[in-house]
């Protein structure tokens, strides 16, 4: 349902010169700086990854949104390969963990260990003290080490022995996960899935993109010739660009709206939360950005609907026995509910 030529109407609400109209940054980081960037680092991803567009914008739009990233398909169509070009088209520091059933929190978050030099004991940083973390098959880990990346995901540090440690920013955790071969795995608890922004599927490529593929990884491997095109700084500049996007008061509330739509729904024994509230606005600021654009539109808010909501969602079991899934509920919904006017 396109509004987005009225979208001028939703930002009658800001007066000239506030926070939401002007965004703050350093002299080349407003929308502009921010589309250069993005442009940059969307194509190359899009240099590894064939035929996927919409897969890599909303990626970015993770990014930029300072959230995480689950990807769930099956194997094979790329996952992995997503993240770590993401990862590696920033110039920034970047770790990737395998998770695997005997891996313990202390392999993700780090330890300390007693030095016989100095008499004393000291912090061994994890691999999660870097700007990017790639967890590789997230589920095959046991929900004990899960659960060391809780406060890691929402509060950008580590508490050990009694001490916290700030993490890197920007800090995104991409992981990725397997829903097919479910022998020897544990399914993310809800707390965990309600920590990622949002989930999404790779899919097959279609029959010209593979065959692209084919003629490109066939030859080399282009994700190990693939150079970094931005670096930190750029990354938290635009990120803070992406903090000062305007959204009006009823495309909040029309965001409000659908997530506690999602918790009166028949079909659901388990609906959003109020941070994927948080969530779908700060992606849809993200969102609005790469269109250059510096306010939020409800356009923006059903196009990541599904992608931020879905995977929190539980369905009843009388909806798994006739195979509906979250990502139909939620569609339905978006088409259901009422979009706000613009203001005239």
């Amino acid at each position: 349902m396109a509004v987005g030529t009225h979208g001028e109407s939703y930002i009658e609400t800001d007066p000239p010169g506030s926070p939401g109209r002007q965004p703050q940054g350093g002299p080349g980081h407003g929308l502009d700086g921010l589309a250069q960037v993005a442009t940059k680092i969307r194509d190359a991803i899009e240099s590894v990854i064939e035929g996927k567009p919409g897969v890599v914008r909303l990626a970015l739009t993770v990014l930029l949104a300072e959230g995480h990233l689950l990807i769930e398909d099956v194997p094979g169509v790329g996952k992995t390969m997503l993240a770590k070009a993401l990862a590696r088209s920033i110039d920034c520091s970047v770790r990737r963990v395998q998770f695997t059933p005997d891996l313990l929190p202390s392999d993700i978050t780090g330890v300390s260990a007693y030095n016989q030099e100095r008499r004393e004991f000291e912090f061994k940083p994890g691999p999660v003290f870097a700007h990017i973390v790639v967890g590789d098959e997230i589920n095959r880990a046991s929900p004990k080490t899960q659960s060391a990346l809780l406060e890691c995901m929402e509060e950008r540090q580590v508490t050990v022995d009694g001490t916290t440690y700030s993490l890197e920013q920007p800090f995104m955790v991409i992981a990725t996960q397997n829903p097919v071969e479910m022998e020897g795995t544990y399914p993310l608890p809800e707390a965990q899935r309600d920590r990622f922004t949002a989930r999404i599927s790779m899919g097959y490529p279609d029959p010209t993109a593979e065959l692209e593929m084919l003629d490109v990884h066939g030859q080399s491997a282009p994700l190990e010739r693939l150079s970094p095109v931005a670096h930190a700084n750029d990354v938290r500049d635009i990120i803070n660009v992406v903090r000062h996007q305007h959204v009006a008061p009823a495309v909040k509330q029309y965001a409000i709206e659908l997530v506690s739509a999602t918790r009166k729904h028949p079909e659901l024994r388990l609906g959003a939360s109020p941070r994927a509230t948080l969530h779908l606005v700060r992606a849809a600021r993200a969102y609005a950005a790469l269109d250059d654009r510096d306010y939020v539109l409800p356009d923006d808010i059903q196009d990541l609907a599904v992608p931020v909501l879905a995977h929190r969602l539980l369905p009843t079991a009388e909806a798994q026995v006739e195979r509906r899934r979250p990502e139909q509920v939620v569609a339905e919904l978006v088409n259901r509910l009422p979009v706000p006017s613009p203001r005239k």
